[in-house]
Parts: structure tokens; C-alpha cells; sequence
């Protein structure tokens, strides 16, 4: 299953959620391939299994079923392995954010480095600039408006370089300038430094932002164009 020029590659993933008659099964043997140095956009209905395969291919949540590969590496129910995987491949952009409400915008950068060993230097000043929201480096989240929120977990997630972004509607609580700053600037790390994007959205505009989108219904991909 491991192919070298697919950074993340998924046979058959299985994910359900609740036991019995409650039982929601959400993803349903989805295969999915993404190539190094890729944008990728996943569009689909709400309810599809868009953020759930998100958080699969990120290595939060385990599948029940199927099989996953993330930069060479075939992914096991290791906690240890799975927890360097995410540690150092990905960064996540999230739908809530996740920023810590009592660290300012720059400590929760800073935060996140120093998990992974590393020290915020002139990049991260210049991704605040990026995202438009250095004046708010100072701030804590309930001095922020959500879309400055938003960006500043842009910023966070860009900050350590991985190799992998997964963004969940990050548009979503953007104006259409905002947006098009972060769509820009993911099209600049995606050509600058090589760095794959996966991006669940439900805009057609951001959508093509990417190089290629994949339609996922019933938790299945469906079509793939571009």
C-alpha cells in the first residue's frame, strides 16, 4: 500500500460511531490517495464524514476498519507512533480553533513549538503579518474577533512547517478578503515549500484554490475532478 509518491494513502477506512440501533456508521471502506506536495479540497453535504475523515488521516481519531499510510510509514493503533506522526508531519487547522484562552495569540504559537522542540523565530512574525493579525499577537482569544481567531490558528498550525496541513472549512469564519489572504497563502507554501494540503470546504470558491477536489457522499469518495 505504500507508495512513495503519496504522502498519505487510505484503503478501506472504516469509522462508525455509537453501538446498537444508535449506531452511525460514517465512514464506509473509503479509499483515498494524496500526493506529496498536493492541495487537495473534500467537498460534500453536511453529514458526509468530511471531518471525521479528517480527524482519521490526522491520526486523532483510529478507524475501525482499513488501512492508513502517512509519509512511508504504514500506521498501526500504536499511541507512540501515532503520536510522532502527528506530532511531526501534520499541522491542523481546526472548525473550533482550539486556542488556549489564557495564553495571547503568540503564546499559543509559541506553546506549540516548544511541544515539537522548537523556538518561534522571524517566520512566525512573518505569518502573522500574512494572515493580517500581528496587531493582535498580544491578545488573548476573548479579545478577538472569530475571524481573527481563525487566522491566528492559521498561523499556529503553519508555524513548525509540517508536511501536511489539514484544514477544516478554514474559510468558514473568514470575509472574502480574509479568505483570500489564507487561500493565497496556502498556495504559497503548497508551491514555495512543497508543503501538501488537505482542506475540507463546502465553498466552490475555495475549492479552487486547489489543484484537485474529491466528492465524498454516505462516507464514501465519489468523483474526483481536476
Amino acid at each position: 500500500m505504500i507508495d512513495a509518491d503519496h504522502i498519505l494513502t487510505a484503503r478501506g477506512l472504516d469509522k462508525s460511531f455509537g453501538r446498537g440501533p444508535g449506531r452511525v456508521d460514517v465512514l464506509r471502506g473509503l479509499d483515498v490517495t494524496v500526493r506529496r506536495g498536493e492541495f487537495l479540497a473534500v467537498m460534500g453535504p453536511s453529514g458526509c464524514g468530511k471531518s471525521t475523515l479528517l480527524h482519521v488521516l490526522g491520526l486523532i481519531t483510529p478507524a475501525d476498519g482499513g488501512e492508513l499510510a502517512v509519509d512511508g510509514q504504514a500506521v498501526g493503533m500504536g499511541a507512540a507512533q501515532r503520536h510522532a506522526l502527528r506530532r511531526d508531519v501534520f499541522g491542523f487547522v481546526f472548525q473550533r480553533f482550539n486556542l488556549l484562552g489564557v495564553l495571547t495569540a503568540a503564546d499559543n504559537v509559541a506553546i506549540s513549538l516548544r511541544a515539537r522542540g522548537l523556538r518561534a523565530d522571524g517566520r512566525v512574525d512573518e505569518l502573522f503579518e500574512a494572515m493580517g493579525v500581528a496587531d493582535v499577537a498580544r491578545r488573548k482569544p476573548s479579545q478577538m474577533s472569530m475571524g481573527q481567531q481563525q487566522r491566528v490558528a492559521v498561523v499556529r498550525a503553519l508555524a513548525h512547517r509540517p508536511k501536511i496541513v489539514l484544514a477544516d472549512e478554514p474559510t468558514g469564519n473568514l470575509d472574502s478578503a480574509n479568505s483570500n489572504a489564507l487561500l493565497d497563502l496556502f498556495r504559497r507554501i503548497n508551491r514555495d515549500h512543497q508543503q501538501t494540503i488537505v482542506m475540507i470546504t463546502h465553498s466552490a470558491e475555495a475549492a479552487a484554490a486547489a489543484d484537485r477536489v474529491v466528492h465524498m457522499k454516505d462516507g464514501r469518495i465519489l468523483e474526483t475532478s481536476r
